[in-house]
């Protein structure tokens, strides 16, 4: 009786620190099966590596709240995590300047969140020698031999799912035959990273319904940017029910549609940030998804340090997609999503930071 119950009692712990989260197999392949698995955090190490982590920009909160959940495990196992953001997704030559300065650092590994997804195709090696690379949140190509030799781990969902998630939504409000609805279409940058998918999940998912996309709009996730393309959508004097866009394009959306005394156009989403949560939350917004970007910062360094401690990695992994209204907002998922209203960027974090 002893025994069964000191084996209930450590199995409890165990699950306290298990998530499930989605693994892909076979890995980093385009037609992959998704499956859920229980996902046990590391909690310790042997050595306070050295970890570089390179980020497209912090613009945004999205950007912002993976910084929280890498300084978050970083501290947790007492590890040294160095982070350089690039300032935006047009900034290829800073990145790869980045890249270089991580192996001059002496980085045990690298978390790359890359600005291009076909950057880097026959040069990795030549930025970084031979230092293990983790791949985060944006995806690369994975065709080309020296990708595949040097990035060892993934971690990210498709963003297929997080377009398509969007347009399931609005595709059920508007089915075939309910009447046509238009659609002001602000997807993000117009280069070969998530953007792209975004869009085509999007427009498949809608196809077969009445919603019908009369404009796009691409433009860099800066707020300035992309408040310039709202306020051009008001001056082609363009009829549309929603702005659908992402995150950055969604929350200028709101106050541009205030300014202007426009109630009849509606918000949605293509992911989270702190400022669409604020907007779900006072019905501004009507939906996002959210692919928890501070559990996948989380993942991502316990990758790494997998990887580097010589201990079983799972190569392919995401969080799982959660869809957001305003009726349902749970605080757990949020909380695997967004930093503390208090966070700020952390860019370096020393070995002896541990927090238990």
């Amino acid at each position: 009786m002893r025994i069964f119950c000191l084996f209930i009692f450590l199995l409890s712990i165990q699950s306290a620190f298990a998530r499930e989260v989605i693994s892909y197999q076979p890995p980093f392949q385009a037609n992959k099966k998704a499956t859920k698995i229980q996902y046990d955090f590391l909690t310790s190490v042997t050595k306070p590596w050295k970890i570089c982590a390179v980020y497209p920009h912090l613009k945004d909160s999205y950007w912002l709240s993976i910084n929280y959940g890498m300084v978050k495990q970083a501290k947790k196992l007492g590890i040294t995590l160095k982070v350089m953001e690039a300032g935006g997704y047009p900034n290829l030559d800073k990145q790869t300047w980045q890249l270089q300065n991580c192996r001059e650092w002496g980085a045990d590994a690298i978390i790359l969140g890359t600005v291009d997804s076909q950057a880097y195709n026959g040069k990795l090696s030549q930025l970084i020698g031979d230092i293990p690379v983790f791949l985060m949140t944006n995806n690369i190509d994975f065709s080309d031999p020296d990708i595949r030799e040097h990035v060892k781990a993934k971690v990210g969902v498709n963003w297929y799912d997080m377009g398509k998630a969007a347009g399931e939504y609005l595709a059920k409000r508007h089915p075939k035959g309910s009447g046509v609805v238009k659609v002001a279409w602000l997807p993000g940058p117009q280069l070969r990273g998530g953007t792209k998918p975004v869009s085509r999940g999007f427009r498949d998912a809608i196809k077969n319904s009445d919603v019908e996309i009369v404009t796009t709009l691409w433009g860099d996730n800066s707020k300035e940017l992309q408040r310039n393309l709202i306020q051009h959508l008001f001056t082609t004097k363009e009829d549309f029910n929603y702005i659908v866009g992402g995150a950055v394009a969604a929350e200028v959306a709101i106050s541009e549609l205030r300014t202007h005394h426009i109630h009849d156009v509606k918000i949605i989403s293509t992911y989270l940030s702190h400022g669409v949560y604020r907007g779900l939350r006072r019905n501004r917004i009507l939906f996002a998804p959210t692919d928890k970007m501070a559990e996948q910062a989380m993942l991502s360094v316990d990758q790494a340090v997998r990887y580097l401690e010589h201990k079983p990695v799972v190569l392919d992994v995401a969080p799982s997609i959660v869809d957001l209204t305003p009726n349902y907002l749970p605080p757990k998922v949020i909380a695997e999503s967004l930093s503390p209203a208090e966070f700020r960027p952390s860019f370096y974090v020393k070995d002896h930071e541990v927090k238990h």
